[in-house]
């Protein structure tokens, strides 16, 4: 295999890549083994049909786009070790030789790494934040626990804010009942935000088994495009309320919902708790402040190719996240009324700041000559093997020589952080 990279506007560039003959041949001779089941040839029983026949009756060419797709992928793999440059997108590939008996010949069209002028990032001025914790704050969270300590009880009275109903519902536009605007026993907290705007507010002072109409419009932006803006009257039942029954604030509460025996030990105890997170909390954003302003002191272009392949990674992982809690894609854009191509725009500007933000700190790494060392290395196992809960071993056997890299990388860039953050100033 050999390769030629063509460097191209904006950061980008093509590779071309040149498999041998002989190893396109054996691309080829491997596409047919694994196809020649599925071909029936007059006179041949299926899989004993010779390459040759089946050439015959099929053009030579018949096996080549399976070859094709068999050996692209190892020889961009190939081709990507090789490069001396840093790929930061997927490859655009495009075939350009094809034929028996010569290298098989195509490009792969790929984001390099941008070159940024990198700004200030030494004294870097952000504003004070302040990690003070508030009466108003604790009183607050308690409330909160407090909230989630209510059990529920069934009441005889009109539906207020905040209670928990079980309705019938059916939706009709200009007369006609629309499909997906019917339900039964479904269970509605009033101030979810669950339903249309407008929608839980009127049933406010409905009586059980009293049906009552519900007005309302569908925003503009609504995922089914028959209801967009359309205005619709739901018919609803009430079968049930419930209200919430608050438990006292008091030593019985503390010791359900703490460690602790009294409530003033409790309240205590959450006011440090508060503080500390606050302070965490303050840590991240002082963070985030000074890489923001060092980002905009920078001059950074983003290859486009570079920034869809992070908006993807993105996707799939919370993809990945929200599989893990049995929910799919599909079902997400279902219930929160999004298309699979609005939630790529809305994830661009994240993967935007998170490409500017490793840029910027991958050159301070570079023009400060930080480097993660061998014990910044066992510690990185270590965490990694408390979170996964395994053991020590069992986690660096898992990692190769280019993970190792990586982890490295990462652990160096970390250092850039707080070297910026440690010498900024604030206001």
């Amino acid at each position: 295999m050999s390769l030629k990279l063509e460097k191209l506007e904006k950061s980008m560039a093509k590779l071309t890549i040149e498999v041998a003959p002989e190893d396109f041949e054996k691309a080829v001779e491997k596409a047919y083994h694994k196809n020649k089941n599925k071909i029936s040839v007059p006179g041949f029983r299926k899989g004993k049909v010779p390459r040759a026949m089946i050439e015959k009756m099929y053009g030579k060419e018949v096996f080549y786009e399976d070859a094709a797709n068999e050996i692209i992928p190892d020889a961009y793999e190939k081709a990507y070790e090789e490069c001396e440059e840093e790929i930061v997108s997927t490859p655009q590939i495009d075939v350009v030789q094809l034929e028996a008996g010569k290298p098989f010949i195509f490009t792969a069209t790929v984001a390099l790494k941008p070159e940024i002028k990198l700004g200030k990032y030494k004294g870097v001025k952000i504003d004070k934040i302040d990690t003070t914790v508030s009466d108003d704050e604790v009183n607050a969270f308690i409330e909160k626990e407090r909230e989630n300590s209510a059990r529920t009880v069934s009441v005889e009275r009109p539906v207020k804010d905040k209670d928990e109903t079980v309705i019938d519902f059916e939706g009709f536009v200009d007369g006609v009942a629309f499909e997906g605007g019917k339900g039964e026993n479904y269970p509605l907290t009033i101030g979810s935000g669950a339903f249309i705007p407008g929608f839980e507010e009127q049933l406010i002072g409905a009586e059980i088994g009293k049906e009552v109409e519900v007005k309302v419009t569908f925003p503009e932006d609504y995922h089914a495009e028959d209801l967009k803006g359309k205005a619709a009257v739901f018919k609803c039942t009430v079968k049930e309320i419930k209200e919430k029954e608050l438990p006292d604030l008091d030593d019985e509460f503390a010791s359900e919902v703490s460690e602790y025996d009294t409530f003033d030990e409790y309240k205590a105890a959450t006011l440090k708790n508060l503080q500390e997170k606050k302070i965490e909390d303050a840590k991240t954003k002082k963070e985030d402040a000074v890489v923001e302003a060092i980002i905009k002191a920078s001059e950074i272009e983003i290859p486009e190719a570079m920034l869809e392949t992070q908006k993807r990674q993105m996707v799939q992982d919370f993809s990945r996240n929200i599989q893990a809690q049995g929910l799919s894609m599909d079902q997400y854009f279902k219930f929160t009324g999004l298309s699979a191509e609005k939630f790529m725009e809305q994830v661009e500007p994240g993967a935007k700041k998170r490409i500017e933000s490793r840029l910027v700190l991958e050159n301070i790494v570079k023009a400060e000559n930080i480097e993660a060392n061998e014990e910044d290395y066992e510690q990185e196992i270590a965490r990694m093997a408390e979170n996964y809960r395994m053991e020590i071993d069992k986690v660096k056997e898992l990692i190769d020589d280019n993970g190792k890299k990586e982890i490295m990388k990462d652990l160096a860039v970390k250092k850039a952080i707080d070297f910026v953050v440690a010498n900024a100033k604030e206001a």
